[in-house]
C-alpha cells in the first residue's frame, strides 16, 4: 500500500540511471526547441495576422503526441535499459487498491488548486503576458478536442517522466544536491517552452519547481502526472 512520506524528504544520492552522453543529447534537444520557440515568437510578432486565424491543428496535435512518446522511448530504450533501471522505478509509488488511487488523485487536485492560485496571483501582480499568444492553436472542433485530450494525457505522463523523473534523478547525481537538481530540471522545463515567450517560460519554471517538490516529497510521479494532464485538458478546452 502506498503511504505518504512525512516531513524529511532527504535520501541517499541516487546512481546514474543513464549515461551522461544520453542526458547531454536530450538537453541539446530541448535547447534546440527553445531556439525554435524564439523564432516562432519573433515570426508571430512580425506577422500578427497569423495568430488571428485558427489553423489546421490536428496534424500538429498528432505530431506532438508522437514526439512526447518518442521522448519516453528515448529515455527508456536509450538510457534506462543501459543501467538496468525500470520505468516503474522512475515513476515510483504503487496502487494496491482504490484507496491508493484516491490519495494520489486528491494530491493531484490539491496541486492543481495551488497552481491555479499561483497563476491568479502572477497575473494580478505582473499583469498580462506580452508574448505572442498561442490561443489560436487550442482546440475548437470535436476532433481537435479529442486529439487535445490525447496530447494532454501524453504530456502529463511523458513530461513528468522526463523532467521530474529522468532529469531530476540525473541532475541529483551530477550535482550531489537534490535542491540544485530540482531547480535545474525546472529551468530546463521552462526553457523547453520557449515558444510561449519569456514571461510564460518564467512561470513554467515555477510549475516545474512545484511539481518537482511534490515528486520529491511523495517519491512518486503519479500525482504530478494526473495533475499535469488534467491541467492541460482544462486549460486547452475551457481556458482554466
Amino acid at each position: 500500500m502506498a503511504t505518504i512520506a512525512g516531513g524529511n524528504i532527504e535520501s541517499p544520492t541516487p546512481e546514474l540511471i543513464a549515461p551522461r552522453w544520453h542526458t547531454a543529447l536530450l538537453i541539446a534537444l530541448f535547447l534546440g526547441l527553445a531556439v525554435g520557440g524564439a523564432f516562432f515568437q519573433r515570426h508571430a510578432r512580425s506577422q500578427p495576422e497569423m495568430l488571428h486565424q485558427h489553423p489546421e491543428v490536428a496534424p500538429l496535435y498528432i505530431s506532438l503526441i508522437a514526439m512526447e512518446w518518442g521522448l519516453v522511448i528515448y529515455v527508456w530504450r536509450g538510457g534506462l535499459r543501459r543501467t538496468g533501471t525500470r520505468l516503474s522505478e522512475l515513476i515510483g509509488g504503487s496502487w494496491a487498491n482504490a484507496k491508493d488511487v484516491l490519495v494520489d488523485c486528491g494530491l493531484a487536485l490539491s496541486l492543481w488548486a495551488v497552481w491555479m492560485l499561483f497563476e491568479t496571483m502572477w497575473s494580478r501582480w505582473l499583469g498580462p503576458e506580452h508574448a505572442a499568444s498561442i490561443q489560436t492553436y487550442l482546440p475548437q472542433r470535436a476532433l481537435e478536442i479529442i486529439l487535445w485530450i490525447g496530447v494532454s494525457i501524453s504530456a502529463g505522463f511523458c513530461e513528468e517522466l522526463v523532467f521530474r523523473g529522468y532529469f531530476q534523478r540525473q541532475f541529483d547525481t551530477f550535482t550531489g544536491s537534490r535542491w540544485i537538481a530540482l531547480f535545474l530540471q525546472a529551468l530546463l522545463f521552462g526553457i523547453a517552452h520557449g515558444y510561449q515567450g519569456i514571461e510564460a517560460c518564467a512561470k513554467i519554471v515555477c510549475f516545474g519547481l512545484l511539481y518537482g517538490l511534490l515528486a520529491l516529497w511523495r517519491k512518486s510521479l503519479r500525482p504530478g502526472m494526473i495533475a499535469h494532464a488534467g491541467s492541460d485538458i482544462l486549460s486547452g478546452i475551457f481556458g482554466i
